[in-house]
């Protein structure tokens, strides 16, 4: 069984951030997205991985996972010109995936459970398409599947303004050389894209075996701020293994379930976990909140963040006020100004959002 992971696509819901960062590539609990999904793969055995990228993030990709060293595996790139759809994806994908089995793995989604009981299901099952199903409040942004009274599916949809059910299908899907066939056969939806669920559909029209489970556990699809956030949550909520590998003053305090990497120094801080710092920051005279995550080579002085996301190399400085349900990309300053009168100041980019209190 081969590993499929889609990484292309624009990221326009999660813009000005992806104007300048594959949304894959965005950290959660300090680790990019996309890495949760390999790791889910490669924790199923699976040892051969292909991944989508795109003309304009695909470099990015390729520079930040490599060659699959890092996991013991083999990774291959296969460029998708332009986002025309999931299925579309797969058909782009065939020269790699040839006639194997394959897990179809969403790089911006986050299951708890991960990958390695379904694809044991799927496998144990000899169905030909195996799909994960889960209860949500707003199915018409979704692939949404009607299942029968015996769970058997009766049909699929893909982002129906009417949906017969509020069972969306997750990121996560498992397929035999069958579904190429049935891609072959499906044309484009009136979005102009080749759906997935419309060839899963084919299947189940064609009597091939089409299994699927409905999911408990959480699964995250972070493909907006407030999701990222959300994401960085759970994550933080269920970490375990944190480290305290920097360096700690005796006027700060850290309660909690507070991670601190190497080289960082927590000066005069209050510091509630669950929370995670990278590597080579400066902390000091402030309170980090619950829910925050902060990048590598960061410093925050005289600042307040709870809730939040910081990338790498920021500056948070002076700010005598607090930032929260806050998604920062890299490089990003935030001063107080000593000019007067007393104003904003703001340099913004397109889609950009700016809330004042």
């Amino acid at each position: 069984m081969k590993g499929l992971i889609l990484s292309g696509g624009k990221g326009t819901r999660m813009r000005p951030i992806t104007h300048t960062a594959a949304k894959q590539l965005l950290p959660v609990a300090n680790k990019p997205i996309l890495f949760y999904g390999i790791e889910a793969i490669v924790d199923a055995g699976i040892k051969e991985i292909g991944i989508i990228i795109s003309p304009e993030t695909g470099p990015a990709v390729r520079t930040a996972v490599g060659n699959g060293d890092r996991w013991g595996i083999k990774i291959e790139y296969i460029l998708q010109e332009e986002p025309l759809g999931l299925a579309h994806a797969v058909k782009t994908a065939r020269p790699f995936l040839k006639d194997d089995t394959f897990v179809m793995y969403l790089g911006d989604n986050l299951i708890k459970d991960g990958v390695a009981p379904l694809v044991k299901r799927f496998e144990e099952s000899h169905v030909d398409a195996f799909i994960l199903l889960r209860e949500v409040s707003n199915p018409s942004a979704f692939g949404v599947a009607h299942l029968g009274s015996d769970g058997r599916i009766i049909c699929l949809e893909e982002k129906p303004a009417k949906p017969k059910s509020n069972l969306a299908l997750v990121g996560v899907y498992l397929f035999n050389k069958n579904i190429h066939t049935a891609i072959d056969e499906i044309k484009p939806s009136k979005r102009g894209e080749l759906e997935i669920t419309d060839a899963i559909q084919k299947l189940i029209e064609k009597n091939f075996h089409v299994g699927s489970h409905v999911l408990q556990s959480w699964w995250l699809d972070t493909g907006k701020k407030d999701d990222m956030l959300e994401a960085n949550r759970v994550v933080l909520d269920e970490m375990h293994d944190v480290s305290m590998l920097g360096a700690v003053s005796e006027d700060s305090k850290l309660s909690g379930r507070v991670h601190v990497g190497k080289g960082t120094v927590i000066k005069g801080c209050t510091i509630r976990g669950p929370a995670m710092i990278g590597d080579n920051c400066l902390i000091e005279h402030s309170y980090v909140g619950p829910f925050t995550s902060i990048g590598d080579q960061t410093k925050v002085s005289y600042a307040e963040l709870e809730y939040c996301i910081v990338r790498e190399n920021c500056q948070i400085i002076d700010l005598h006020g607090r930032i929260e349900d806050s998604l920062l990309g890299a490089n990003v300053e935030i001063t107080r100004g000593q000019q007067k009168p007393v104003a904003y100041r703001l340099m913004l980019g397109d889609d950009s959002k700016v809330e004042v209190v």
